[in-house]
């Protein structure tokens, strides 16, 4: 395929509804948000009348702090799949293999064809070990993985990056769960592109307000492909105060790895055969996925069919919310079983 052509290239299925009377958990967005949030957000509609600068230099101070990276390392994009496109808009010509895990986002192999590229699933559990990265031109990772809810072992991962630095094949790491947990981020390691979504974590993510984070070259080469004025000046207001909102980063991550192990082992009574997790994501197997759908939505939930994952025929994925909703949604889901 000719770069740049979309005529055999679709739109990928997301999580989200627009029934807002449903209590969402087809999305891996936090259902809290910062206090304060929305003065700031006030406050900043007054600066939209006017142009802004471009450097976000203070939006980069406080995304540098968030993952350890350095403030000129980092590339701000307008949510985490600009940042994506950017990555792989200068990592990825026409002909080049990608490897990425099965099952992922459909977006990462979207992106890869509008580049020309050709996209190499390798199964989520055996990449590290398996991929080749003389082989291609690129590698992408979610780390925690999405749907699967799971984390690569960090010394696995630092040793796969390693291998990947020597061979000169850039990896970009989709990080947009990684707010949810205490795993350190990629970003500022030589060789990797970490891509951050600023607006999950922190419960607002139709602000579309994200970042890229590369050392060198690769650094180099996305400062100079982004989008000039990419984030509205609320946005980037908002972003920059979430950023530095370390005792709400604190409640959340404490409310999930509380969360987290009870609402697996719900679903585990109920018979679900839920998939270990490291972050806000859980996926489970269920026999029936139109019936747990259906009664779900009846109860008042939605859910994410991840049937449009590759390789996954009769999964569904939650992200873990607060305590009540957890369990209304376990009650839900025993009706289904």
């Amino acid at each position: 395929m000719d770069p740049g052509s979309v005529s055999d290239v679709d739109h990928v299925t997301h999580g989200g509804t627009a029934d807002h009377s449903l209590v969402d958990f087809s999305t891996g967005s936090n259902p809290e948000h910062p206090s304060g949030l929305a003065g700031v957000y006030e406050s900043a509609l007054a600066t939209a009348r006017r142009d802004s600068l471009d450097d976000y230099s203070r939006f980069r101070v406080a995304a540098a702090e968030f993952v350890g990276c350095n403030p000129d390392e980092v590339i701000p994009a307008a949510g985490v799949i600009e940042a994506l496109r950017l990555a792989v808009g200068v990592t990825v010509s026409p002909g080049d293999s990608v490897a990425l895990p099965a099952p992922c986002c459909g977006e990462y192999a979207r992106e890869i064809r509008l580049q020309g590229g050709d996209p190499v699933h390798v199964p989520h559990d055996r990449l590290l070990e398996t991929v080749d990265p003389a082989e291609h031109a690129a590698v992408i990772l979610s780390y925690p993985a999405n749907p699967v809810g799971t984390a690569y072992p960090r010394d696995e991962l630092r040793a796969f990056i390693d291998g990947c630095r020597r061979a000169d094949t850039p990896v970009i790491v989709d990080e947009t769960y990684l707010g949810f947990t205490r795993l350190p981020s990629t970003a500022g390691l030589d060789g990797v592109i970490a891509l951050h979504s600023v607006t999950n974590v922190f419960g607002v993510p139709s602000l579309r307000a994200g970042f890229a984070a590369a050392t060198g070259d690769l650094g180099d080469r996305l400062s100079r492909a982004r989008c000039s004025w990419v984030l509205s000046a609320p946005a980037v207001e908002v972003a920059t105060f979430c950023l530095e909102q370390e005792a709400f980063l604190e409640a959340t991550r404490n409310r999930i790895e509380r969360e987290r192990p009870r609402v697996i082992a719900g679903l585990d009574r109920l018979g679900y055969d839920p998939h270990p997790a490291d972050s806000a994501l859980v996926l489970f197997r269920a026999d029936d996925v139109d019936c747990v759908l259906r009664e779900t939505r009846r109860r008042g939930f939605a859910v994410r069919d991840a049937r449009d994952y590759q390789g996954l025929d009769s999964h569904v994925r939650i992200s873990v919310r607060r305590p009540d909703e957890n369990d209304r949604l376990l009650d839900a889901l025993a009706e289904a079983s």
